[in-house]
């Protein structure tokens, strides 16, 4: 699948135009990652762009989340990897546990935007560029800020062998390199 055949079938299933930018963001974020680990880059940034594909499908119940995805993507004929790594970021219903370095990387690339994205709208500028990766390290140990957002997951990055602060100085690269279409 092309990025613009997974652009398209994102436009078909996603109208929130916030979804559609954190998969753009999730996107930047897993090409970010393959080049630093080596990886396939078309791959992992593909596994980014679709893995919310059936959000909206679900009303984002996480009891089925993903699943729609899997079913989608395989009938397109998706890799089977990058289809196994997005069923797995959300373990709940796989009802499995992650094992695999392309299973954490999306885990954890997914969940860090949108603790990216939330320090950025506390900042006077609501700008990525304003925002420093200590804060956004500073920001994990506030339960309270963000709190939907699982920290569990981003510190998978640790699992693929980048420390947290690494991981979040490159999310923020990534992320800052497409922030005009983020709108941030």
């Amino acid at each position: 699948m092309t990025r613009e055949e997974a652009l398209a079938l994102l436009g078909q299933h996603i109208g929130n135009e916030r979804m559609i930018a954190h998969s753009l963001a999730s996107e930047a974020v897993m090409r970010a990652l393959a080049r630093r680990l080596g990886r396939d880059e078309e791959k992992w940034a593909l596994a980014g762009l679709l893995h919310d594909l059936d959000v909206e499908i679900c009303n984002a119940d996480l009891d089925v989340h993903g699943l729609e995805a899997e079913r989608i993507l395989a009938e397109k004929g998706l890799a089977a990897d990058i289809v196994d790594a997005i069923r797995m970021h959300n373990e709940k219903a796989a009802g499995q546990t992650r094992s695999t370095e392309f299973q954490h990387a999306l885990a954890a690339g997914e969940t860090i935007t949108g603790l990216i994205i939330a320090t950025a709208m506390v900042y006077p500028d609501k700008k990525i560029a304003s925002v420093k990766a200590k804060s956004v390290v500073k920001r994990m140990k506030e339960k309270a800020f963000a709190a939907s957002v699982n920290r569990e997951n981003i510190r998978e990055c640790e699992k693929i062998g980048i420390p947290l602060e690494e991981f979040v100085e490159l999310s923020l690269k990534a992320m800052g390199e497409i922030s005009d279409r983020l709108g941030l």
